[in-house]
């Protein structure tokens, strides 16, 4: 038979209610506050990059492990726990002429002077790499944001000259099918300008399939259903001077992610290659204690102190070896690394350079050209001087010049976010949308490029290029 919930039991229904109900506010909070910036009229570059770094999941990926990294800081210089023991003499229990024996011992290990911070050192280095880490996730970030944004624009900027064309060909179909009428034209005019009607038709469904993958491409980054709504796109940002490209070689080997994160560990190494020298050192341990055993009370109570004996030099020797090894290993690849980056800045600056040079020739010459032989090709086949093919390949050529402009734009704007990436500075696409400066103090000159300072400690030595 039914009864009616305890008191009780309807508190319990009730709280887990209203949590739930708070927890469905505050998703639903979250949800409008992650759209809000879509409901504009235009996004911007910037917007989407904000966006991005604000809404997906791998930085909070990283920052969890990030979070992991420091708390081994704590467990990597703690002391061992002490240690508690207790015992007795079975035979004295119930033994009226003799005292219950028994005794209790507390001792404590104490590593070797320095051990302790050696540890601390090796595990807050590997943190600051891991932090690291995080940086180098964002600048990941923000190029594939810049280079989705270049191709959501190229992508617009295409199906508007697509329907500007289809304007334009039934503009030159009327006027086929008026020279037809009056015996001007024949009918295969009117015919081959219906055939690029149907084309640029048929082109304007493979631009919208385009246009569809872009933006599951670039929902996939904000972490949205792939075919939530994003606004159109604002213009790309304008074409500013990029510094030297030596200054910007320079800025990747001070500032660089992938640099700063190596060199911590090579750092970390070094610790650890300190820490296996100072294992041919005894550990402590000092203890008190009480026992009853002993028939006089001033002997009692006893203080003392023991040392592990490190006779067994040959495991010893092969730890060294093994840091000594791996720190050899870790300076070797940040030179190797330093001279990759400064490759790949030097690669991806001739790549903009010339990105840019090819955009300012349409810009400055090419566009105009092909406007004006279209403009030339229609009044020629209106005044019956030119033929119809003239005019097809007059606007077919403004097409495809338009065409490349858009890519040549988009090129350009994709070629300076890698290049963004690679030097390590977001504010090259981003403006002044910077990224915290963390971690210790990176590579300082290009002219150390390739050095390594082998076999010596990074606690011991500069970093490299820097001078004692």
């Amino acid at each position: 038979m039914f009864q009616k919930p305890t008191t009780r039991l309807r508190n319990k229904i009730s709280g887990g209610l209203f949590i739930t109900s708070i927890l469905l506010l505050f998703t639903a909070i979250a949800s409008a506050n992650q759209d809000v910036l879509f409901r504009s009229d235009q996004l911007d570059e910037k917007q989407l990059i904000q966006a991005v770094l604000a809404s997906n999941p791998s930085i909070e990926a990283m920052q969890s492990a990030w979070q992991a990294a420091e708390s081994r800081v704590v467990q990597a210089t703690a002391l061992d726990d002490p240690m508690l023991s207790y015992s007795f003499a079975p035979s004295t229990i119930d033994q009226n002429e003799l005292d219950f024996g028994q005794k209790l011992m507390l001792s404590q290990k104490f590593p070797w002077p320095g051990k302790r911070a050696l540890r601390g050192d090796s595990a807050r280095l590997e943190a600051n790499a891991s932090q690291e880490n995080i940086l180098l996730l964002r600048l990941q970030l923000i190029e594939s944001s810049a280079k989705y944004f270049a191709d959501w624009y190229s992508i617009h900027e295409a199906v508007r000259i697509n329907q500007v064309n289809q304007n334009l060909w039934q503009e030159f179909h009327a006027i086929a099918e008026v020279k037809y009428g009056t015996g001007q034209a024949s009918q295969q005019d009117v015919l081959r300008a219906e055939v690029e009607q149907a084309r640029l038709e048929h082109q304007a469904i493979i631009l919208n399939r385009k246009k569809q993958n872009i933006l599951a491409r670039i929902n996939t980054l904000l972490s949205r259903k792939p075919d939530a709504p994003i606004p159109p796109p604002a213009s790309l940002p304008e074409i500013r001077e990029l510094p030297d490209v030596v200054q910007l070689r320079k800025t990747a080997l001070e500032t660089h992610p992938v640099l700063k994160a190596l060199i911590a560990r090579n750092q970390a190494s070094d610790a650890r290659l300190k820490l296996a020298e100072r294992e041919y050192y005894p550990d402590f341990n000092v203890n008190a204690g009480y026992n009853s055993l002993w028939n006089q009370d001033e002997k009692r109570f006893t203080i003392g102190i023991g040392i592990n004996i490190p006779l067994l030099q040959g495991k010893r020797d092969a730890k060294v070896s093994e840091q000594r090894a791996r720190s050899q290993q870790s300076s070797f690849q940040i030179a190797d690394k330093q001279a990759e980056i400064a490759g790949a800045v030097q690669r991806s600056y001739n790549s903009v350079e010339e990105s840019r040079h090819v955009l300012k020739l349409y810009e400055n010459k090419l566009l105009d050209l092909a406007e004006e032989n279209l403009q030339a090709a229609k009044a020629d086949y209106q005044s019956g001087a030119g033929g119809f093919l003239d005019l097809v390949s007059a606007e077919k050529n403004l097409i495809q010049t338009q065409l490349s402009h858009v890519k040549a734009q988009r090129d350009y704007h994709q070629q300076l976010a890698s290049l963004s990436k690679h030097v390590g500075d977001p504010s090259l696409v981003a403006g002044d949308l910077t990224l915290s400066d963390h971690g210790d103090e990176g590579i300082n000159d290009e002219s150390n490029l390739g050095k390594s300072n082998m076999g010596k400690s990074n606690m011991e030595k500069p970093i490299m290029g820097e001078s004692k």
